[in-house]
């Protein structure tokens, strides 16, 4: 079976990323443009209110822009991500990413990322704005 040139990114980036596996970052999705990812909310995840720190779902959010904007077999980096916060994460917490290409040319990608939880409530909105380098992955 050939795999198609995002899985090969994917593969590629996951294997090598630390902090998504710390995360417990399940890739559910992957192709040109997109990205689904999900994860489960651990204890040591949750901030000084028992709830989760906004920060993890940031960055199972930005991981899903870091996949999307690879996806196409150039490297791309983020420069500028924002968040909304839309409802408390708590333990147990199954969250979903899902990440979409909104617009994308030469040198410039987009990315949309929706964050639900279990119930398919939006607990956050992140946009992501990334640079596409020259350099082409070597998968």
């Amino acid at each position: 079976m050939i795999k198609a040139l995002a899985t090969k990114v994917v593969d590629k980036m996951y294997n090598n990323d630390g902090f998504s596996k710390w995360l417990g970052i399940e890739r559910v999705e992957e192709s040109a443009g997109k990205s689904v990812l999900r994860m489960t909310v651990r204890h040591e995840m949750l901030n000084g209110f028992g709830i989760a720190h906004g920060g993890i779902s940031y960055s199972l959010a930005d991981s899903a822009l870091a996949f999307a904007s690879n996806s196409h077999g150039r490297m791309s980096v983020s420069i500028e991500t924002s968040i909304s916060h839309t409802e408390t994460v708590k333990e147990n917490d199954i969250l979903t990413a899902t990440a979409e290409e909104i617009s994308l040319n030469n040198r410039i990608g987009i990315y949309h990322i929706t964050v639900k939880n279990q119930h398919d409530k939006i607990v956050a909105l992140f946009k992501g704005t990334v640079f596409r380098k020259e350099k082409e992955w070597d998968v």
